[in-house]
């Protein structure tokens, strides 16, 4: 008998773990990749600047992608390389042209499409105004920032008034690596920029950040850390042993870590590990993780695949399981405020 109802039980944990792996996804990140943009980038030598082709974007295949992959909304936004090659005003002029965009997606498909703004950094003033008339007048779901323009990191004071603006407007902020600049063209050769550079960038912006205390001094700011946290899992415990090191010696000022930390929240796109996810908690929670894709980066085929196995294994694991409806969507619908 005992042997029935633990077989009974086994049998049920499974049927609900398959059940949950139908759960409808947000994706928190995607990207859009608009005719006018692809041009500018071509007229400025930009195309590869990043060692890897951009692909083409439309609306129906992508809502067919997400049809495919379960996938109920997601949020566009502009990828990288930035639209920045020191003329303001034809910076300006494609970015709001990508961002109109944007928000015409998501009249066609209100129901499918959020989008999160791109600004013309590294202006200050231009990306105000740009974040402003995004929040205000297009209907933007928040506002997405490169991790670096020209060398000058988020953190940096330079944004300050940026922040300000951002943090009177409660804005979720989504953050996308781009290619550092300067870079040493030796620094890694095993592939485009993205395998490592990637996820180093992110974490240079992001500690940045938190060594500035740029979340807590702003505190209705909602950051949004991209593939899977990048390096944060490695960098915080290093931040945290060589804090108290860094204080004595008068080398920093006082850095709330935990109270920044707390601040942040991360998206799955590139197809993280269980492994990796479970490192990701280490310095997060899982009411502030969330599911993303990075489509149309990687041929919609090949990304059905990655972004059903990514489901699945948060929903089957035995850790992860209890925690899949709020990865996968829940913790989404509450950060955008997305009504049922």
């Amino acid at each position: 008998m005992k042997r029935l109802v633990s077989l009974f039980a086994t049998l049920m944990t499974l049927f609900g773990m398959t059940a949950q792996s139908n759960i409808p996804a947000i994706d928190v990140h995607s990207h859009i990749v608009t005719d006018e943009y692809l041009k500018y980038l071509a007229d400025n030598n930009a195309l590869m600047a990043d060692g890897y082709p951009l692909p083409s974007w439309d609306e129906q295949s992508h809502l067919a992608f997400m049809d495919s992959s379960g996938i109920e909304r997601a949020v566009l936004t502009l990828s990288s390389p930035q639209p920045w090659f020191g003329d303001i005003a034809e910076s300006s002029r494609v970015i709001r042209s990508v961002n109109e965009r944007m928000a015409k997606a998501k009249r066609n498909h209100p129901d499918r499409f959020l989008w999160c703004a791109v600004l013309p950094q590294p202006d200050i003033n231009t990306s105000i105004d740009e974040a402003v008339f995004a929040l205000d007048s297009l209907g933007a779901d928040g506002i997405k920032l490169a991790t670096s323009v020209d060398g000058v990191y988020l953190g940096d004071s330079i944004y300050e008034p940026l922040m300000k603006a951002l943090d009177e407007r409660e804005a979720v902020v989504i953050l996308h690596p781009v290619k550092p600049n300067p870079v040493n063209a030796s620094t890694f050769t095993g592939g485009p920029i993205f395998v490592y550079e990637y996820p180093a960038e992110t974490t240079r912006a992001v500690l940045n950040m938190v060594a500035h205390n740029v979340m807590t001094r702003y505190p209705n700011i909602k950051v949004v850390v991209p593939h899977a946290g990048s390096f944060m899992p490695y960098a915080v415990p290093r931040l945290k042993g060589g804090y108290p090191l860094l204080m004595k010696q008068g080398l920093t000022g006082s850095i709330d870590i935990d109270g920044n930390l707390s601040k942040l929240y991360y998206d799955l796109a590139g197809g993280p590990s269980v492994q990796a996810i479970k490192m990701l908690l280490t310095v997060t929670t899982p009411d502030h993780i969330m599911f993303g894709t990075d489509y149309p980066f990687v041929p919609a085929p090949i990304l059905e695949k990655v972004a059903t196995k990514v489901k699945n294994e948060i929903t089957q694991d035995a850790e992860l399981g209890q925690y899949a409806g709020d990865i996968i969507r829940n913790n989404a619908m509450k950060l955008f405020k997305i009504k049922e």
